[in-house]
C-alpha cells in the first residue's frame, strides 16, 4: 500500500509543476453527470445532486439506505445550503454512477493513526482521498457516507442556489446583491417571490463555481437539529419498497442452492423430483450450484429441497476446533503486520522487577442475519439489464453486470431500493450474480431471485474467526509494557480478492484500530498474523474494531485489576487524546461511576476509538433468580459535529445492541465443512426485554466530522465482559459469553 501511495504522490507531484501529466487529467476531471442522460423536457440537473423542472426539486441521496437515516441527512447537507426545506422536495437513491465516488472510505489506507493530524498525515489521507476518487466506487460502509459529502453535498446545494440566483439576477433585471432566497423562493427586492422552479431553464445555462461559499454554522437552519426522518411513514405503514416487495407483469420467482461446503463446486444433481411440478419452469446452472424457477416463490422453495445434489468437499478444516488450531498455528510465523513497536517491548517484559500477565483471547465467526435476506429481481431484454436490489456498492454491481452479459455500462439500470439490513453483507455482489445469472437464462422475462433464510445465514461472508494473545507489565502499578498479536483471515485482502483485485500487502482489517489507539504507552506492540482463508469473510458492522476492542479493552481491565486500580481512572492515565478522554470522563459522570449500587449489580466500562469516533460505554448488570440482567447502559461518543442527534442516538442504539447481541449469543460454528446454524432459532439475537436502558450524550468536541454507523458496535462487548467480571469475578475471554453466563 505504501508503494501504491507514493506513486498516486508523484501523480500528483507532477500535476502541481506540470498541469498536463495524465495523472492530473485522472485526478481532477469530473465524472459526467449522470442525471443528464435521462432528463425530460424541461428538467434541468443542476448538479449531480440537484433536479429541477417546473414541477418541483428532487435532491439526490446516493448511499444506500439501511435503516442509518443516511438518506437524511444526505439530503439535509443539499438542502441546507439550497435553502429549501425538506418537506418541499422529493428525495430519491439516484442511479449507479461514479460521480457518486465515496473518497472517505478508503482514508484508514493512508496508514496513519487517526490523532496524527500533522501535515504529512493529512497530505498522505489526500492522497488515498484521490485514489478513491479514480476508481469510482459509489459504495455505503465504514461510517463514511457523511464525513465524505459533508463538504461535497453542501457545495452541490450552494451551487445550484448561485446558478439560480444568477438566473434570477438576468430574468428579472436585477443585481444579484439585491436578491435573497428562502424556502425554495427568489426574494426580490419588493419583497416578492418568485418559485426557484421558474429560473430552472436559465440556471442550467450558468456556469457553476467550482468553490461555492457555504454557509457558516450559526446560520445553520437544518443542519445540528434533529430532523424527522424522510422515510419514517413509509417504514410505519409497511409501504416502504424493498427489492423484495417488486412485482412486474408476467414475472417469474427463483430461489438457490450452492455448496453448503463453502467455494467447493457441484459434481452431479438429480432433480427429476423437482421438475415434476408443473410450477417449476427451469432448473438453471449457477456458479457451485443450481436456482430453480417457478411461478411463485413458495414453489421454487419447495422445488430445491426435492433436488439430490452430489456436491464437492471444500478445501478447509471441517470442524470449529480444526479451524481454531489452524489459526493459532500462524503465531509462530512471521508476523503480517507490525504498525506499532514503541519502545523495547521485550526488555521491559524480561524485567523480573515487573509484575507480568499473560491472557489469549478469541471470538468465533459471525453472520449478518439481516432481516432481508439477500435477493433481487433482473430483467434481461433487447441488449438491456434492470436490476432492482438492495445494495451497498451499485457501481460494483453495474461491473459484474458488464462482465456477464458484455452490455455496455449505458444498457444497464440498477434500482437501489431501501435495504432491510446491511451491516457490509450487501457490500458483496454474489447474489446479484446470481440473479443476472438466472434472468440471462429466462431472457425476455423478469425473474425475482430469493434466498431462503438457510441458504442465507450458511452462505455469509462471515466475520472471521479471531484469536489474540497478550503480555503485560507493570512496575509501580504503572503499565510499562503492552504486546497484542491478533491472528485472523485476512477480510479486506479476500474482499478485494472477491472484486477481481488481488494484492499481497499487509491485511489492516487483522489489527484495525487496535495499533492507533490513544493509550501512551512506552513499551506498545501489536503485531497482526495473518491465518489462511477458511470460510469467506469480509466487512461486518465495524469490521475489525469488533473483535480487536473486545480483545483490548478486556486486557486492559484485566491489568487495572491487576494493578488494583480503578478501570477507568487507569485508562484515563494513559489516554493522550482529549475527545477520547473528555468521552470518558462523560460516561462516568453519565453512570455515577463508584456510587453504590444495589447488592447484586456492578458495572463494567470499555473504552474504544474507531472509525474516527471515540466511544465510551458503561454497562449495569444485576444478578437475579433467572439469570444474568442487564439493566443501564450509558454512551458518550464524540463525531465531531452532530448533523442530526436523533439520528446520531439512534445509531449508536443499533451498534451497541448489535454489539451485545454478538456477545451474549453469536456465534457461526462449522462440522463435516458446513456452517451447522441455519435460521433464528440457533442464531438468535436480543430481544427487547433483555436489552437495557440505554443513555447516550453526543460530544462534539473532535477536530473533523465522522460518520456514526459503525463505532457503537466495538465498546459493548468488553463492556459487558468487564460488568461481569466485576460482578461475578470471573473472567470471559471468549465469545459468546452465554457459554459460561446464563441470561435472562
Amino acid at each position: 500500500m505504501g508503494k501504491i501511495l507514493r506513486r498516486t504522490f508523484l501523480i500528483g507531484s507532477t500535476a502541481i509543476v506540470g498541469g498536463a501529466a495524465f495523472g492530473y487529467y485522472q485526478v481532477t476531471k469530473k465524472y459526467p453527470n449522470p442525471l443528464e442522460a435521462n432528463l425530460a423536457e424541461g428538467e434541468t440537473a443542476l448538479t449531480p445532486y440537484v433536479l429541477i423542472d417546473k414541477k418541483g426539486i428532487t435532491l439526490i441521496s446516493p448511499r444506500a439506505e439501511m435503516g442509518q437515516g443516511v438518506r437524511t441527512t444526505l439530503a439535509a447537507l443539499v438542502a441546507e445550503e439550497l435553502d429549501v426545506s425538506l418537506e418541499s422536495v422529493n428525495v430519491i437513491h439516484g442511479p449507479a454512477s461514479k460521480a457518486y465516488y465515496n473518497a472517505a472510505l478508503l482514508e484508514e489506507a493512508a496508514g496513519k493513526a487517526v490523532t496524527d493530524e500533522s501535515a504529512g498525515a493529512e497530505r498522505m489521507r489526500g492522497i488515498v482521498r484521490v485514489v478513491g476518487k479514480m476508481m469510482g466506487n459509489q459504495t455505503t460502509g465504514g461510517s463514511s457516507s457523511t464525513p465524505d459529502a459533508y463538504e461535497r453535498m453542501r457545495k452541490a446545494g450552494a451551487a445550484a442556489r448561485y446558478a439560480l440566483l444568477k438566473a434570477a439576477s438576468k430574468q428579472l433585471n436585477q443585481p444579484i446583491s439585491q436578491l435573497t432566497t428562502e424556502n425554495g423562493y427568489i426574494i426580490s427586492p419588493d419583497g416578492t417571490k418568485i418559485s426557484y422552479t421558474e429560473f430552472s431553464e436559465g440556471a442550467a445555462k450558468i456556469k457553476l463555481p467550482a468553490h461555492p461559499p457555504l454557509k457558516p454554522k450559526s446560520q445553520w437552519k437544518l443542519l445540528g437539529k434533529s430532523l424527522d426522518r424522510l422515510d419514517m411513514v413509509e417504514k410505519v405503514t409497511g409501504t416502504a419498497q424493498y427489492a423484495m416487495d417488486v412485482r412486474l407483469p408476467g414475472m417469474l420467482y427463483a430461489t438457490v442452492k450452492t455448496n453448503p461446503h463453502l467455494g467447493a463446486g457441484l459434481i452431479d444433481y438429480d432433480g427429476s423430483k423437482a421438475t415434476a411440478s408443473s410450477s417449476v419452469k427451469q432448473i438453471v446452472p449457477i456458479d457451485n450450484g443450481l436456482a430453480v424457477i417457478a411461478t411463485n416463490s413458495w414453489a421454487a422453495f419447495k422445488a430445491i429441497e426435492e433436488i439430490d445434489f452430489n456436491w464437492e468437499k471444500a478445501s478447509y478444516p471441517e470442524t470449529t476446533k480444526d479451524m481454531v488450531d489452524g489459526v493459532a498455528a500462524v503465531f509462530d510465523e512471521k508476523p503480517d503486520s507490525t504498525l506499532r513497536d514503541d519502545g523495547d517491548v521485550e526488555a521491559a517484559l524480561s524485567d523480573n522487577d515487573n509484575d507480568q500477565i499473560e491472557m489469549e483471547y478469541s471470538v468465533p465467526y459471525l453472520a449478518h442475519s439481516t432481516m432481508e435476506p439477500m435477493n433481487a429481481v433482473a430483467h434481461f431484454r433487447e441488449g438491456k439489464l434492470d436490476i432492482w436490489v438492495g445494495s451497498q456498492a451499485p457501481t460494483r454491481c453495474v461491473t459484474i453486470a458488464e462482465e456477464l452479459t458484455g452490455l455496455n455500462a449505458k444498457d444497464i439500470t440498477i434500482h437501489n431500493m431501501w435495504l432491510g439490513g446491511g451491516f457490509g453483507r450487501r457490500g458483496e455482489t454474489d447474489f446479484v450474480k446470481q440473479a443476472i445469472q438466472i434472468a440471462m437464462a429466462t431472457e425476455g422475462t423478469p425473474v425475482k431471485m430469493i434466498w431462503t433464510r438457510e441458504e442465507d445465514m450458511r452462505h455469509d461472508v462471515y466475520r472471521p474467526l479471531t484469536l489474540a494473545r497478550f503480555k503485560g507489565a507493570l512496575k509501580n502499578n504503572k503499565l510499562t509494557a503492552y504486546d497484542m498479536r491478533v491472528a485472523s483471515s485476512p477480510a479486506a485482502i479476500d474482499g478485494l480478492a472477491r472484486q477481481g483485485t488481488k494484492v499481497n500487502i499487509p491485511d489492516p482489517t487483522i489489527v484495525q484500530n487496535a495499533w492507533d489507539n490513544p493509550y501512551s504507552i512506552e513499551n506498545y506492540r501489536v503485531y497482526g498474523y495473518r491465518a489462511p482463508t477458511m470460510l469467506p469473510i469480509g466487512f461486518w458492522r465495524s469490521v475489525g474494531a469488533s473483535q480487536n476492542a473486545f480483545f483490548q479493552e478486556s486486557a486492559i481491565d484485566e491489568l487495572a485489576h491487576k494493578a488494583g486500580l480503578d478501570p477507568i481512572a487507569f485508562r484515563l492515565e494513559l489516554l493522550n487524546h482529549n475527545p477520547s478522554r473528555k468521552v470518558l470522563e462523560t460516561v462516568r459522570d453519565m453512570a455515577d461511576w463508584g456510587s453504590p449500587l444495589p447488592s447484586g449489580h456492578s458495572r463494567g466500562v470499555a473504552f474504544y476509538l474507531s472509525f474516527g469516533v471515540p466511544t465510551a460505554q458503561i454497562i449495569e448488570v444485576a444478578q437475579t433468580p433467572q439469570g444474568l440482567k442487564m439493566v443501564n447502559a450509558y454512551i458518550a461518543a464524540d463525531v465531531g459535529i452532530a448533523l442530526d442527534p436523533r439520528n446520531v442516538e439512534a445509531q449508536l442504539h443499533s451498534g451497541m445492541v448489535y454489539g451485545l447481541t454478538a456477545a451474549i449469543m453469536g456465534e457461526i460454528t462449522v462440522e463435516d465443512g458446513q456452517v451447522i446454524q441455519s435460521n433464528f432459532h440457533d442464531y438468535d439475537a436480543l430481544r427487547m426485554y433483555q436489552t437495557p436502558d440505554i443513555h447516550v450524550k453526543i460530544l462534539e468536541n473532535g477536530s473533523k466530522i465522522r460518520g456514526i454507523g459503525e463505532p457503537g458496535t466495538p465498546p459493548a462487548a468488553p463492556a459487558l465482559g468487564n460488568a461481569i467480571f466485576a460482578l461475578t469475578g470471573k473472567r470471559l475471554r471468549s465469545l459468546p459469553f452465554h457459554h459460561n453466563v446464563d441470561f435472562v
